[in-house]
């Protein structure tokens, strides 16, 4: 790619290639690959990065809420789409786009239900949401009976799949917790099979677990963050590539003395003559004023140049003093150097908050 002229998000489609493979090499050959798009596909681009993955295999797909999965039927996507977060209110929009509802409580279960009782469908795809320990969204482990007994009085529905979510998997003190938490699930899918006479898919590994706990893969696993080049784990990350770089270009470059100070609220006054370059981009980008004030730096030529200054709604400052560089020169705000981990961690935010939150209105770049 040519040196960025504005504020660009550019997504390498080849990185995202890398991390699939790494992770589907992980698991074994039968085991399904469900890829997260939600949130936009990490605040990159929902339907290019699941138009590409499905090119390259995946089995299924999760987003959020039925919107998104309509954005990506609307897009000519094919493959699966389970919707994680389901609301009442949009369920007869997701059985026309033949969308799979996760159904994770008694009022959705029983929503559904009513919802598809007025379809002309069977069999229709559903899976089953459990909580083993998260406690965010699931039935309980003692839900089973109450489940089956509202899955007896219709013919319409088919559970595809039980499923739960690991709240630790990245943390190693926390091994015995989600130890704990895989066996639950093992024993929900026992119970469910022996009380239904069928087992459907289980699948309860997130990126983190599947490269921590390989031997509860089950029947399917599940990625979102690692996808996109971040495995919440240093040697990981080592192996994975950002699909992300955010970049953007001088606009104008100050000199100031001893005491003058920059932005509002005068929050940073300069001890020392300094030289302060003003950046297209700001918290309605997704640059958070949690940065600023010396918190986050980009990279100008490879060299570090600090934020300062409070970060405001369309533009943001850094200190490049001791950095040849001019107006118009390309800036590096977070990608290989710093990463989305460093840049979003010296804020005490994490990559997923980061990337999530890259507005609409910066122009996405393709490379393949």
């Amino acid at each position: 790619m040519g040196k960025a002229q504005e504020t660009v998000l550019e997504i390498n489609l080849k990185a995202l290639k890398h991390n699939f493979e790494y992770l589907k090499s992980s698991i074994n050959t039968s085991t399904k690959f469900l890829a997260v798009v939600k949130a936009f596909a990490y605040g990159s681009d929902a339907v290019e990065i699941a138009k590409y993955l499905e090119k390259l295999g995946v089995d299924y797909f999760a987003v959020a809420y039925v919107s998104e999965g309509i954005l990506l039927r609307e897009a000519g996507v094919k493959t699966p789409i389970l919707v994680l977060h389901p609301q009442k209110i949009n369920l007869s929009k997701l059985i026309k786009y033949n969308l799979e509802p996760s159904l994770y409580s008694p009022y959705i279960l029983k929503a559904f239900i009513a919802t598809v009782e007025n379809h002309t469908v069977t069999d229709y795809p559903v899976h089953i949401k459990f909580n083993t320990g998260l406690n965010r969204l699931g039935f309980w482990e003692n839900d089973i009976d109450y489940i089956i007994d509202k899955l007896k009085g219709t013919s319409k529905l088919k559970v595809i799949s039980i499923f739960s979510h690991l709240a630790a998997s990245e943390d190693h003190n926390e091994k015995e917790f989600t130890l704990n938490q895989i066996d639950t699930f093992k024993k929900i899918a026992a119970e469910f099979k022996a009380k239904t006479g069928y087992q459907p898919m289980m699948h309860q590994l997130n990126t983190s677990g599947i490269i921590n706990y390989p031997e509860a893969q089950f029947d399917m696993v599940r990625s979102g963050i690692g996808l996109y080049g971040f495995g919440n784990d240093a040697l990981v990350d080592s192996k994975l590539i950002p699909v992300m770089t955010l970049k953007t270009v001088i606009s104008q470059i100050h000199m100031i003395e001893p005491g003058e100070s920059v932005g509002y609220n005068r929050s940073f006054k300069a001890p020392r003559y300094a030289k302060i370059a003003t950046l297209p981009l700001g918290h309605a980008d997704g640059i958070g004023r949690q940065y600023g004030n010396e918190k986050g730096y980009v990279t100008i030529h490879g060299k570090k140049a600090p934020i300062v200054g409070n970060v405001c709604m369309d533009m943001l400052m850094v200190n490049i003093w001791g950095i040849d560089c001019k107006e118009g020169d390309e800036v590096i705000i977070f990608g290989e150097h710093p990463t989305a981990n460093e840049f979003a961690s010296s804020a005490k935010t994490i990559s997923y908050e980061l990337l999530t939150a890259i507005s609409q209105r910066v122009k996405r770049i393709f490379i393949s």
